[in-house]
């Protein structure tokens, strides 16, 4: 008999919520982390400090910038930056400690050590000792890390990863960040905030490549209101950390010209590569893509019987709530039921200021397929909770069908723009129209209601521009 219905590797977003969803149906579940807290990188060095990061730091450039337009004077404004950290940390462990308690009242099994395939039925695991752990079903949920460059040495102190970006000693005067992508933007605006001199260098015309085309041209416009410069189509070939600064080589990716520039940190942040590496994936014949993805079909299932694999470790968007959704969506296959998952409308976010909240296909994307669309746009300026707290930057975009009047994509730039989203998200997960969010009446005031006059600009019908 086997030791465990299920054995999941991994204790992030992907695995945590899968062990939980597992022990509710009933299933003997133990959960196998490497890492001393529960909760992968998202709670422990990705999406929770980061966010509690953004949050403080917007908070001090408020109090530096913007309280005299509301008629509140303050005096000298002081930045108490371990103080920032330490309120950061309180959060993390708040939330990992939380897991723990989940484990325990859903009686999993948590297993902190290292596991790898022994067989298709058994893993090892190595901690203090080695132990030998048998499962009738396996969730491979290993998460992700930081994609290294041979030339980029990172030693987490003037050349970091986003996980040193987290915790600084001291808010550097300049910071290069490598890779124009949701983590480096989030992490430059933070540094940017608390005094930081920030330059964001990226390969392609473009920040945020997979971005709608027109939301990506003016997040870069905000953000360079804000003080962050940017080098597009500029590729790092070097990094030579010195005694105070770190020399980086750039050559412009058209004409190849080099150039030598000195920053205090640099910021490595080109991308995260699943992580199948130490898990003995060749010896059980795992098949993996040219990424090193892990290759499932439609239901997560691996090409080897019994072995499922679920979040940044197989091909997609590396979101934790896709994590989340795939673990649960994962566990009840498994258990028997139908679950799918509906990768269409599944929001990302970019949590800087102003956010970036997208579902669907971006305007390129439809041209590309020669989709007939119409596009409803609602501007911020023009609403009048957004007026009343000074967020009038940005606005709503909605992508329709021409002939169906179905949703097939929304980009939304502005303050509470990964709020705003869910409507759009609920409502094209029911095969909802744009009529249909026209119709819906939204409380005034409030900035929910630019997500319907861009539904009505879709017909030219939005009644306030």
């Amino acid at each position: 008999m086997a030791d465990y219905d299920l054995i999941i590797i991994g204790a992030g977003p992907g695995g945590y919520v899968a062990a939980i969803r597992a022990a509710q149906l009933g299933m003997k579940v133990a959960c196998v982390e490497k890492e001393a807290t529960l909760g992968g990188t998202c709670l422990n060095v990705g999406c929770i400090p980061s966010k509690a990061l953004l949050y403080s730091s917007e908070k001090y450039a408020e109090l530096l910038h913007q309280t005299e337009d509301h008629g509140i004077k303050i005096g000298k404004v002081e930045l108490d930056l371990a103080k920032l950290m330490q309120r950061k940390e309180k959060i993390v462990k708040q939330l990992t400690a939380g897991i723990g308690f989940l484990f325990k009242k859903n009686k999993i099994t948590h297993i902190n050590g290292t596991a790898s395939f022994v067989d298709e039925q058994n893993i090892k695991v190595k901690s203090s000792k080695e132990s030998k752990l048998s499962a009738k079903n396996f969730i491979i949920a290993t998460g992700s890390s930081s994609i290294a460059i041979p030339s980029i040495p990172i030693d987490e102190k003037s050349t970091v990863t986003s996980t040193g970006a987290l915790s600084l000693s001291s808010v550097p005067k300049t910071m290069l960040v490598i890779g124009g992508g949701y983590i480096g933007l989030e992490m430059g605006s933070v540094w940017s905030r608390l005094g930081t001199k920030v330059t964001v260098v990226e390969a392609l015309d473009q920040i945020v490549p997979t971005m709608d085309a027109e939301i990506a041209a003016q997040f870069m416009k905000s953000l360079q209101k804000q003080g962050l410069e940017f080098k597009l189509s500029h590729k790092v070939i070097t990094t030579k950390p010195g005694t105070s600064d770190v020399e980086v080589t750039m050559e412009l990716t058209k004409d190849k010209k080099q150039i030598k520039e000195k920053y205090n940190i640099v910021l490595m942040s080109v991308g995260r590569k699943p992580n199948t590496q130490g898990l003995n994936l060749e010896k059980i014949g795992i098949k993996l893509n040219e990424q090193k993805a892990i290759e499932v079909d439609h239901r997560f299932k691996t090409n080897v019987d019994g072995i499922y694999a679920i979040g940044d470790v197989v091909p997609g968007p590396m979101l934790a709530h896709k994590a989340e959704e795939e673990g649960i969506a994962c566990v009840e296959i498994i258990n028997g039921q139908k679950t799918h998952m509906n990768y269409d409308t599944m929001p990302a976010i970019v949590y800087t200021n102003p956010e970036v909240a997208s579902v669907g296909k971006t305007e390129e994307q439809l041209k590309e397929s020669k989709t007939e669309y119409k596009v409803g746009k609602f501007p911020f300026m023009a609403n009048g909770r957004a007026l009343t707290t000074s967020a009038t930057e940005g606005f709503v975009k909605i992508l329709v069908d021409k002939k169906t009047d179905s949703i097939l994509g929304a980009h939304i730039i502005g303050h509470d723009a990964g709020q705003l989203i869910a409507e759009i998200v609920t409502a094209m997960e029911f095969g909802g129209s744009a009529e249909d969010i026209a119709r819906i009446c939204h409380a005034h005031p409030t900035t929910s209601e630019a997500v319907k006059e861009s539904a009505l600009n879709a017909d030219g019908r939005a009644i306030h521009i």
